[in-house]
């Protein structure tokens, strides 16, 4: 038998006894503040809120590009970007931030700072897997009998909370390389070509930043990698030299902001680098160009935000401030894509927790509607009666 089996290992050009090899596991590339996914093994790193996170997919993918539809005043489309740019300064990850109604150095100093707690729980992990377990912090005794969930190489924890009632330190900041990027400054300086000169510019900083940076090379092997996080903030908005997608005096489209996601997109699929962008997309008039915004992006979610509606003083919204919408989710290696266990989505903000939960509406919607259906019921009970008159009875007989 084993004589049979070296020949037609001979006849197919194999060399040695057998061709079966062993099958090795793939070493992930060990980057603070990633993991790597458990749908489709793509590398991920936290949007900052870990409710978001959990419902597109378990984090954000290395490569891709995040689009938040912002909400009517903009509010809570901000608080996204903070929450991003501290993870990011938490991670001890590069920042890029780009904006142009605001200076991209005061939102990078009024970013929310991390809750206490989330900072001691990591600090522990950390010395617990260097091997100080004989000498253990005494004031993070409540952290010992848990599992250790979502840790990675350096101690830091996948996700944090943050207070937004006070500011990151600057210590936290000035260890992080941040670039700023306004766009007001760069809004006529160059000839309008095959986009808007403020998209363009910010283009050649992305891929000047990316290349400097040495994070379009993720296949080398390196100690000191690192991700690049992106956030541009409000980008088609007038500030930024939009007209709602139309070439100002004419009725033909603005293809700007199509051709810089396109491009962002395909300088982002081969570097380890994220983006999360903010698009105004209720300035825009035609539902179809805001549809192939969505589909040059990989995850798309939109705000929908209760301030100023009827729904604001409405009682079955209560709990909630505003609705959280799932437009798009990233195929990244497969057919299929990560599907939440509910899409009616709505989120919630507190002093300590921005949070995305499942819309659950109450049983009855109002008292009125139960009463009116009661006194249906028996006006009909009354109706069907055999007496010949009139009777305050339900039934009379």
């Amino acid at each position: 038998m084993m004589h049979c089996n070296s020949k037609m290992a001979a006849s197919m050009g194999v060399s040695g006894p057998t061709s079966f090899q062993k099958k090795r596991r793939t070493k992930f590339v060990q980057i603070p503040g990633t993991r790597p996914s458990l749908h489709n093994g793509q590398l991920l790193v936290s949007t900052g809120v870990p409710s978001l996170d959990f419902v597109i997919g378990g984090g954000l993918a290395v490569g891709t590009v995040l689009l938040v539809e912002e909400d009517k005043y903009r509010s809570y489309a901000d608080l996204l970007v903070k929450y991003f740019v501290a993870e990011g300064i938490i991670s001890n990850h590069e920042i890029f931030l780009a904006a142009a109604d605001k200076d991209p150095e005061k939102i990078i100093k009024d970013l929310p700072h991390p809750l206490d707690d989330d900072l001691v729980k990591s600090v522990y992990e950390e010395r617990e897997e260097a091997g100080d377990g004989a000498e253990k912090m005494k004031i993070a005794w409540r952290y010992e009998h848990l599992p250790k969930h979502q840790s990675n190489q350096g101690g830091v924890k996948f996700g944090h909370h943050y207070d937004l009632s006070r500011t990151i330190d600057e210590e936290l900041i000035k260890r992080v390389k941040c670039t700023c990027h306004c766009a007001n400054k760069h809004l006529q300086e160059k000839k309008q070509l095959s986009m808007n000169p403020s998209y363009e510019d910010v283009i050649h900083s992305v891929q000047r930043q990316i290349r400097q940076g040495g994070y379009d090379s993720p296949t080398t092997e390196a100690k000191d990698k690192n991700i690049l996080r992106i956030a541009i903030s409000s980008i088609g908005s007038p500030l930024w030299g939009e007209e709602g997608g139309v070439i100002p005096g004419t009725a033909k489209t603005d293809h700007s902001l199509p051709r810089f996601l396109h491009a962002l997109r395909s300088i982002l699929r081969s570097s380890l680098s994220v983006c999360l962008i903010t698009i105004p997309t209720h300035l825009f008039q035609d539902a179809a160009f805001v549809r192939r915004l969505e589909n040059l992006c990989d995850t798309v979610v939109k705000l929908e935000s209760f301030a100023g509606s009827e729904k604001e003083k409405n009682p079955v919204y209560k709990e909630y401030h505003g609705l959280f919408t799932i437009c798009k989710l990233p195929r990244l290696n497969s057919l299929t894509c990560h599907m939440p266990d509910s899409l009616d989505l709505a989120f919630k903000l507190k002093r300590k927790k921005f949070t995305i939960e499942k819309l659950h509406l109450p049983p009855d919607l109002s008292e009125t509607v139960s009463r009116s259906q009661g006194e249906v019921i028996k006006t009909a009970s009354a109706d069907i009666g055999c007496a010949s008159k009139p009777s305050n009875q339900s039934l009379d007989f």
